[in-house]
């Protein structure tokens, strides 16, 4: 009888252990842009290290969806989200960009979606959660429009943002201006080609230095963005800027970007612990 009530005992006693451990949770929140007098959805994926009674500072990484897509795309594009917050100690937080391809468009005072995820965003994660609040523990990718709006936001704001990546970026939008409503916050292009070519990824590589950021960028081999991904990466090449390119088999797809994640999440938690 004594051994059994042992055994029940630490069989309750294993119990309690999984049901009092923490996993990662999500955080669905409205967050004030005074830049654009609204509230803009965002969700936030804390490891459990990172909430509780007694928190730790984690580094962040944000993740940007593509056209078409809302703060939820990458919990969809990758459900084991939580579970990699768990692994790697990360917070990821994941803003709605509103088909704004992340700018301040000069065409529409009420897009102004730069200064919300680089500034206004960055303040209410740091102020909010337990975050590390320096940039050597903060790094920004995304995919297709947000592979575009991660480039643009890290190489404009390299003193917020200390690695950055893009998985099937629209890196340069010149070759494709009828597409994903980008002339209604650029005007047409035949009418505002200034306004294009300075609003495209690849021509703010002068803003940065070899060693200034940690990047990783890829591409799908059937993806329509390749050629300007291989662009991007032999202009980096020209100007001496270090960076790990990758091309890989696929398209423009959810398995694609369910698969190539892993890989940047990988590099970022390798920037982190000081290996970049």
């Amino acid at each position: 009888m004594l051994q059994m009530k042992k055994k029940l005992f630490l069989v309750l006693l294993l119990l309690a252990s999984v049901f009092t451990t923490q996993a990662a949770r999500i955080d669905t929140v409205l967050v004030k842009s005074d830049a654009m007098n609204k509230t803009v959805e965002v969700i936030y994926i804390l490891p459990d290290k990172a909430i509780g009674n007694a928190p730790q500072a984690c580094p962040t990484i944000y993740l940007l969806h593509g056209f078409g897509g809302r703060e939820n795309m990458w919990l969809q594009v990758k459900p084991q989200l939580p579970a990699i917050a768990d692994e790697k100690g990360v917070i990821f937080v994941c803003p709605n960009g509103n088909n704004s391809w992340y700018w301040d468009s000069p065409k529409n005072p009420s897009f102004r979606y730069e200064t919300f995820t680089a500034s206004e965003l960055v303040a209410y994660t740091d102020a909010h959660y337990k975050t590390v609040p320096e940039r050597r523990a903060r790094a920004i990718t995304g995919l297709s429009m947000g592979g575009h709006g991660a480039l643009w936001l890290a190489f404009r704001h390299a003193d917020t943002y200390g690695a950055a990546g893009s998985t099937s970026g629209g890196v340069d939008i010149r070759p494709f201006p009828q597409s994903w409503g980008m002339s209604r916050l650029l005007g047409a292009y035949a009418d505002n080609k200034d306004l294009w070519d300075s609003h495209t990824v690849i021509n703010q590589v002068d803003r940065i230095s070899d060693g200034q950021l940690a990047l990783i960028i890829d591409c799908g081999v059937k993806d329509f963005y390749l050629e300007v991904n291989k662009a991007l990466h032999q202009s980096l090449l020209d100007r001496g800027i270090g960076h790990d390119f990758i091309v890989r088999p696929g398209g423009h797809s959810n398995e694609y970007w369910n698969n190539s994640i892993d890989y940047q999440i990988l590099f970022f938690s390798k920037f982190f612990k000081g290996y970049h």
